[in-house]
């Protein structure tokens, strides 16, 4: 009779939504947040399509550093389109309710989508390392048969092992609180609500993190050491810039990305005295590096340049001034 008891009550008190409360700290005014995010939704989405675009028609750009970047600009916008539109939603419409599939469905999609990013990273600082250490062998190591496998294998890979973050978070028993102080469905911050144990979320969070994440972090930090030694030990200064400038556009991204996801880390720790932080770092860390992506390659890399001005019809113009 007591499990019975139980179970109805359980049934009885499950939640239904959750209610997506915004920024927290700042409700009343979060509203004037909407414009950059807004701003910042369409210069990825039109950025990146940009970039997607070019490099298809462009023949001088199949190459596996401009396919990788074109992957990478997919990704950013799958990244972006996960958020942004229900963010602005919150911001404009007050559309807080998100329903229960709704929002682990969109765990999972952030989780994949941060980790893919991270795994195409891994993929360019392979492919700047074979290109700078073995420049000999670099067109038999990196062909397009490389790209696909370095591709499809990521795209297992993060598909695969984040599936757990959202069933785990789904199997938990949701009976008093719905309320989430956040933009969006953090994984955390939707178990954290729950009323039974979360030791099992927490821990799996952590080791996908560690596992994915930080292995991509260490691999793609070893691989510029030594792109770095190897450069520092050419002869020729004009040898050397030229080096560098091949990957600098790819270290820029890469630090900003995983300094970006140390700090909403770190920041996590001290959620309880200035809640805002961490929420406004995640929801930044989320639609910035799909708008600073193109922009930097853009300007530092001077074929994506004229592959631009070509899809644009600009190069005619720019040759005739």
């Amino acid at each position: 009779m007591g499990t019975t008891l139980h179970a109805t009550n359980s049934s009885e008190f499950q939640v239904s939504e959750f209610i997506l409360l915004g920024f927290p700290g700042i409700h009343e005014w979060q509203h004037w947040f909407s414009l950059p995010m807004a701003l910042l939704y369409l210069v990825a989405l039109g950025a990146n399509l940009l970039i997607l675009i070019t490099v298809y028609h462009e023949p001088s750009l199949h190459q596996p550093m401009y396919q990788f970047l074109g992957i990478l600009a997919a990704v950013d916008i799958g990244l972006a389109t996960t958020s942004m539109p229900k963010i602005l939603a919150i911001l404009w419409f007050d559309a807080k309710a998100i329903s229960l599939p709704e929002c682990f469905a969109q765990i999972y999609a952030i989780h994949s989508f941060m980790c893919m990013e991270s795994g195409i990273f891994l993929c360019m600082a392979v492919d700047r390392y074979a290109a700078i250490c073995y420049p000999l062998q670099y067109p038999s190591i990196v062909t397009e048969a490389f790209v696909i496998k370095a591709t499809l294998s990521m795209l297992l890979r993060n598909g695969l092992l984040t599936i757990p973050v959202p069933i785990l978070a789904a199997q938990r028993q949701y009976c008093s609180r719905n309320e989430i102080d956040h933009c969006l469905c953090s994984n955390l911050g939707v178990t954290s609500l729950a009323c039974d144990d979360i030791t099992v979320n927490r821990f799996y969070q952590l080791a996908l993190a560690w596992l994915m994440v930080g292995s991509d972090m260490i691999l793609v930090f070893t691989s510029y050491a030594l792109i770095i030694r190897t450069v520092l030990r050419l002869n020729s200064t004009e040898a050397i810039s030229k080096a560098l400038s091949t990957c600098s556009s790819h270290l820029i991204l890469i630090l900003f990305y995983y300094t970006a996801i140390i700090l909403v880390s770190v920041t996590h720790l001290a959620k309880r005295k200035v809640p805002l932080i961490p929420v406004l770092l995640n929801v930044l860390h989320i639609v910035i590096p799909p708008s600073l992506n193109p922009m930097v390659y853009a300007l530092r890399t001077q074929e994506l340049r004229v592959g631009f001005q070509r899809v644009l019809g600009l190069s005619e113009f720019v040759s005739r001034k």
